[in-house]
């Protein structure tokens, strides 16, 4: 295992507005709220209150863990887990919607499904979909909703699989601040060792100089 022995040992700062599977999850939660808000009861239903928690869950642990991920990448790791857990709950939600009030969950090869994962795919903010949502009926958001869902997790997915062999490779913040430790010792023990490698050169010809004057002075 290779460890890094330059002294750093918290993690390069994660930019988490920046990362395009937050930027999407920010972007369903507000889709969430406006869904909930336009074809859910406002009182005596507790799916929009599992629906809106669940979204939001989904998109504050992506920023948790991205925070905690300059200490601890056990944590960090963990977090994002759970942001994915979250998002996959909303997912069901939104499945649970379609099939109680008989709408259709889009094929994957129909030619909207289609349309709509490619602009999911291109577009990663809410003032992206803002204009289109008044003009979506339940069925067309509800999709939406799952396309954005499906496409998060996949990035998350690949993102907690970089974390784990980061981890793997470069252990959590313990290890670093062992190695980190150890490098410092190693360099300090070669400088040492430099010194006095150096001093004994300088000794011996400190010895060949004193022998060179006796000579001239005989």
């Amino acid at each position: 295992m290779e460890y890094n022995t330059k002294g750093k040992v918290l993690k390069k700062a994660v930019v988490w507005k920046d990362l395009y599977f937050y930027r999407k999850s920010d972007a369903l939660y507000q889709i969430t709220v406006e869904f909930c808000h336009r074809f859910l009861p406002p009182y005596g239903d507790r799916t929009v209150d599992q629906m809106v928690q669940a979204a939001r869950s989904g998109k504050q642990n992506i920023v948790e863990g991205s925070e905690d991920g300059l200490t601890s990448s056990e944590m960090e790791i963990k977090l994002m887990n759970v942001a994915r857990g979250s998002l996959q709950e909303l997912r069901a939600d939104y499945q649970d919607y379609l099939n109680t009030h008989h709408l259709s969950m889009w094929d994957a090869d129909s030619e909207r499904q289609q349309k709509l994962r490619e602009f999911c795919h291109s577009h990663n903010d809410f003032s992206d979909y803002a204009p289109l949502l008044a003009k979506m009926n339940d069925e067309e958001m509800a999709n939406l909703a799952l396309t954005l869902c499906h496409q998060t997790d996949k990035m998350m997915c690949a993102y907690i699989e970089k974390l784990e062999k980061q981890f793997v490779t470069e252990g959590g913040i313990k290890e670093r601040m062992h190695a980190a430790r150890t490098g410092y010792r190693k360099e300090v023990d070669a400088r040492m060792q430099a010194l006095e490698t150096e001093n004994q050169q300088l000794k011996a010809r400190i010895k060949e100089l004193e022998k060179k004057i006796e000579s001239l002075g005989g």
